[in-house]
């Protein structure tokens, strides 16, 4: 359920749990002063996690090393602050079929138009995780954040990537590529995993994102019915959540 005012909450919320890229900053950005601001004010009253498509490592630093757990690589990854000091305490990782990607994606390349590109073709990270990059891994941040901000030029390959490639969840991911996860790896299942071990229900979450729509990184959260808080302008954070304060 879309959540816009504490009048909606059915049930009190005891966990937090923020989306990083659209939602408390710029694409890989550092968080304006005021969202880092109302992040240790909700601290204080919350447990507050990050929930992310990036890895660990990516999501602390672009944080400025703010203590906090983060569940990244969407599950894939988990990161705690032990004794003061930021750790990997889980780390999952798979195979992917690099000839099939390559192939796949270059084929696409070819249909769409999408030839011309900066960097590399595909990102093979170290979780297994893959990003196809339409304008390239080396594009500027600046060039990448105009190249789709309302996701119209994915959507067009979206269903024939689905379909090409059954065994992974493909991500409308960042402002100009695609990400694959193996199909268990979600932001809703990797938050629930969490809650278990952490002794939170369902009805004590609040997912804060930017991304719900199909495809969307925070998609699961939505069609799973997890309550959320949709942001549409980072910038604006701080007026959006003072209801919970």
């Amino acid at each position: 359920m879309r959540i816009y005012k504490s009048d909606d909450l059915k049930c009190p919320k005891r966990l937090l749990c923020f989306d990083l890229d659209g939602t408390l900053s710029q694409h890989k950005s550092h968080m304006p002063q005021a969202n880092k601001e109302i992040l240790k004010k909700l601290d204080r009253k919350y447990k507050v996690i990050m929930v992310g498509a990036g890895n660990a490592p990516r999501i602390y630093n672009q944080m400025e090393q703010y203590p906090i757990d983060i569940i990244a690589n969407y599950g894939m990854q988990e990161s705690a602050m032990v004794d003061g000091e930021f750790c990997i305490i889980r780390e999952d990782t798979v195979q992917p079929d690099k000839e099939y990607f390559n192939t796949t994606c270059r084929y696409l390349r070819q249909k769409y138009g999408y030839t011309d590109y900066t960097g590399g073709h595909l990102e093979f990270h170290p979780s297994g995780m893959v990003t196809f990059c339409l304008i390239g891994s080396g594009a500027k941040v600046e060039d990448k954040v105009v190249f789709d901000p309302d996701r119209s030029r994915r959507r067009v390959l979206y269903d024939e990537i689905c379909s090409l490639f059954p065994d992974h969840v493909v991500y409308i991911g960042g402002s100009s590529s695609f990400d694959f996860a193996p199909k268990r790896y979600n932001k809703y299942d990797s938050i629930m995993k969490y809650a278990a071990e952490h002794g939170y229900s369902e009805e004590e979450i609040l997912f804060v994102g930017d991304d719900f729509g199909d495809g969307g990184g925070d998609s699961h959260v939505r069609i799973k019915g997890m309550d959320y808080v949709q942001i549409e302008d980072y910038t604006k954070l701080p007026e959006m959540l003072d209801f919970l304060l």
